[in-house]
């Protein structure tokens, strides 16, 4: 193929967000290669090209990065300041994305990069958003698929927009689609939630995903907890509305309850009430406030840090 063929295909650039990824970055790259190289030689109308975004990793993830960028044009990558989350430096690979698509794959092969021209093929159909979902996920437990699960039919129901259920970031996202998540600027951001928020045209890619090619996951329950809550108080003031609902309630039961007390009173005088029943009276209400305050403080830090309209991340070093 010379070089004017070349230039007539289209580009699909593969974003990989890294974190200390040093055990498996070569064994992706391997297999990245090979991709590459089978796509060529099957004379698909597109071409492959790899962007590594790297989150302050520690370890040697940046070197390895850099050795495998070295006199290679189809290899880009950007090195942040610091550790920002994967969220965050999905962005940043957003941000720099110039291609006709996009794909969002991670660096520990849970997602096979062999299923790319097949999801490429759908695009090419003209859907606009390829989105895979698990049909199996190796090596998680089943606490996190049961809460993953759990927590994607709880958005979908207090949300007005279709959540895709099982499923990552690992998807392929038309030009038009990246251009719309470049405009999106959150700072307390759920990708798989914009993903569904920004709409286009979306069809389905079921696979079945590996256990973790080497090393260890960076998540643990603490951050899978703040990412649900980001995406229940990014999308919906459902919460609000419930404590309301609650609130109503209980003024209306209080209500009820002070005229109980009231016609008692007239009919058989005072009575002293029970020690016991005011205590847990005053602790449910307490707690309730409690719930109801610490809900209200999620929106308003949500707020008060996005009033302040800081950058979402800083580059320190890159290749373009």
């Amino acid at each position: 193929m010379d070089g004017a063929d070349i230039d007539r295909l289209k580009t699909i650039e593969v974003l990989v967000p890294c974190y200390n990824e040093e055990s498996v970055l070569p064994l992706l790259f391997e297999r990245l290669d090979s991709l590459a190289v089978a796509v060529g030689e099957q004379g698909k109308p597109y071409r492959l090209a790899f962007l590594f975004v790297d989150d302050g990793s520690k370890d040697g993830t940046r070197d390895l990065i850099r050795g495998y960028a070295v006199g290679r044009d189809d290899v880009k990558y950007v090195f942040l300041s610091r550790n920002f989350g994967k969220e965050t430096a999905m962005l940043a690979g957003i941000d720099i994305v110039d291609a006709d698509a996009l794909v969002i794959i991670d660096a520990d092969l849970q997602d096979p990069p062999e299923l790319i021209p097949e999801m490429a093929d759908l695009w090419l159909s003209g859907y606009e958003d390829v989105y895979a979902r698990r049909r199996s996920r190796k090596g998680e437990s089943w606490l996190k698929k049961v809460t993953s699960h759990l927590y994607y039919s709880l958005l979908q129901k207090v949300t007005n927009i279709d959540i895709q259920r099982d499923t990552g970031d690992f998807r392929l996202l038309d030009r038009k689609c990246v251009e719309a998540l470049k405009r999106l600027r959150e700072t307390d951001r759920n990708s798989k939630a914009l993903f569904s928020w920004i709409g286009f045209k979306k069809i389905e890619f079921i696979y079945d995903r590996d256990a973790r090619a080497a090393g260890k996951t960076k998540w643990n329950y603490i951050q899978l907890v703040k990412l649900a809550l980001d995406g229940i108080t990014s999308f919906t003031v459902a919460p609000l509305r419930v404590m309301t609902l609650i609130g109503g309630v209980i003024s209306l039961c209080a209500v009820v309850y002070a005229l109980v007390v009231f016609v008692r009173t007239l009919v058989w005088g005072i009575d002293v009430p029970g020690y016991a029943s005011l205590l847990i009276i005053v602790l449910v209400l307490g707690g309730i406030q409690l719930i109801g305050l610490g809900i209200i403080g999620e929106y308003l830090g949500r707020v008060f840090v996005q009033t302040k309209n800081r950058p979402n991340y800083f580059v320190e070093e890159e290749k373009l």
